[in-house]
């Protein structure tokens, strides 16, 4: 009973962020881009520019435009992912048309792109954080993605570039730039609301004072740290290495820490996309 009860719940919150996002999405596009003709990436594009040429709604090509890829990604991408994105694109329907014919926030095409842009972003970051997608050209991708040697982010970038370069035949090229600078601000705007802006790093470290150098770790930044077993390859010697995740702003000072006490350690840093757990209580930033 209380497991069903904590999915209901899990469930219902699930389907308020979605439907924030959707309204984000709608008050990004009807707002600030769509009446300073500058489009988005993807189905949402080709739609905003077939409306613009027919004068027919908005919402009835995102939705028909989307319902093919969704019937494609059906097996590929399982039942749960295209049940949440058919919710996403029908709502998303319903709201450009709500809000269609609203006041446009600015007549500035910078901030429209700008402001425009982070907003579209940050909804589509909600969406993409909790399984949805308002966009076929992801499943078309991911499909590609088994039979070329492209990454999915390269092949949604290729395409979305053929998209938004079609814009200029359409509003003009002034407008297609700004298109493809709202696409890079709408990109950057993703990866914070997914990643976080708090990002964090795997740090690797290699010395012969490891138990000294974890101690530290442990105790003056309050992170977990794992001993992996390793061999030097040249020297054949068995080495202990030093495995820990840390916040970028501690970055600099745990290295400060590690080469105090070994001038000579190996050190490698790389970005952890996002973490759970790991810290033996709660982080002190610094020491």
């Amino acid at each position: 009973m209380i497991k069903k009860s904590t999915k209901i719940k899990q469930f219902l919150a699930k389907l308020v962020l979605l439907t924030i996002g959707i309204l984000l999405v709608a008050v990004a596009l009807e707002l600030f881009l769509i009446p300073n003709k500058i489009i988005d990436g993807g189905v949402v594009g080709v739609s905003i520019m077939t409306s613009y040429l027919t004068n027919l709604p908005l919402g009835i090509f995102i939705f028909t435009f989307n319902l093919p890829f969704l019937a494609f990604g059906y097996k590929k991408l399982g039942k749960n992912f295209i049940i949440t994105s058919f919710y996403c694109i029908t709502m998303l329907s319903i709201a450009v048309n709500f809000f269609h014919g609203m006041a446009k926030a600015t007549t500035d095409l910078l901030l429209a792109c700008i402001f425009g842009g982070i907003i579209l972003g940050i909804g589509l970051g909600i969406i993409l954080r909790n399984n949805g997608s308002l966009d076929g050209t992801e499943i078309i991708a991911v499909s590609l993605n088994k039979k070329v040697s492209f990454s999915i982010g390269e092949i949604i970038m290729v395409i979305n570039l053929f998209i938004l370069g079609s814009a200029g035949f359409v509003f003009g090229w002034d407008r297609a730039m700004y298109s493809l600078l709202a696409y890079f601000i709408i990109f950057k705007t993703i990866d914070v609301v997914i990643e976080g802006l708090d990002e964090s790093k795997s740090i690797t470290i290699i010395s012969d004072k490891y138990e000294e150098i974890a101690r530290d770790i442990i105790s003056k930044f309050e992170r977990g740290v794992t001993y992996i077993n390793g061999q030097g390859a040249y020297s054949g010697e068995d080495k202990k290495i030093i495995f820990c995740v840390i916040s970028r702003l501690e970055l600099a000072n745990l290295k400060n820490h590690v080469l105090e006490i070994d001038p000579s350690a190996f050190i490698a840093i790389e970005n952890v996309h996002e973490v759970e757990g790991g810290q033996v209580k709660k982080q002190k930033m610094f020491s």
